[in-house]
């Protein structure tokens, strides 16, 4: 696939606020700072399209950018910031779960994991939470240029192995780094059989 366009189209808190124009939608989540905000801005070929920074929990709102006019690609909140207050962890589960739920447009929910880490419980947690919901989901490793070929490659067995634990088949997985590149075409090609399917 090949992005010739992508353009901001809007954030909400709920799926009210959505932008009225429907298309499917391919939403981004992970824990805070797990480098989404850099995946995204790799994917479209356009830095700062999805604001990074240094703090993690900076994304508070859902983002919708238009893809090619016939997709949107969903920046969510990263979950999991132990930083913030209590009722600020509260408000952020509430705008990630409303989207999920009630987002009628969702195709697909990419959930990002740092490849240099182990499965994290919240990450189980929230993986086992789309299992009970029946959320189609895909894995991305993020960062994936900080290890090395044979490292890398432990790391995403280890991760496996614990899904395994609890799922009988794993979902489709993805290795990225948003500073070389690696994984574009993958995760893109994947986003475009799914919207060739649809």
């Amino acid at each position: 696939m090949i992005i010739k366009q992508a353009t901001f189209a809007g954030s909400s808190q709920n799926t009210a606020q959505k932008p009225k124009e429907t298309r499917p939608e391919f939403a981004f989540i992970g824990r805070s700072n797990v480098g989404k905000s850099s995946l995204i801005n790799m994917l479209c070929q356009k830095k700062g399209l999805a604001h990074t920074s240094a703090t993690p929990g900076k994304t508070q709102l859902v983002n919708h950018f238009l893809i090619n006019d016939q997709w949107y690609l969903v920046d969510l909140p990263g979950y999991g910031y132990a930083k913030m207050g209590q009722k600020g962890r509260e408000k952020l589960r509430e705008i990630i779960s409303d989207y999920i739920l009630n987002s009628q447009d969702l195709v697909l929910l990419f959930v990002l994991l740092d490849a240099r880490h182990d499965l994290q419980q919240i990450d189980r947690d929230f993986i086992t939470e789309l299992g009970a919901e029946g959320i189609p989901f895909a894995l991305i490793y993020t960062k994936c240029d900080k290890l090395g070929v044979n490292a890398l490659q432990a790391q995403v067995e280890r991760n496996e192995a614990a899904l395994l634990e609890t799922w009988e088949t794993l979902p489709p997985s993805f290795r990225t780094s948003a500073e070389t590149g690696q994984g574009r075409d993958d995760v893109l090609g994947y986003i475009e059989s799914i919207l060739n399917n649809l």
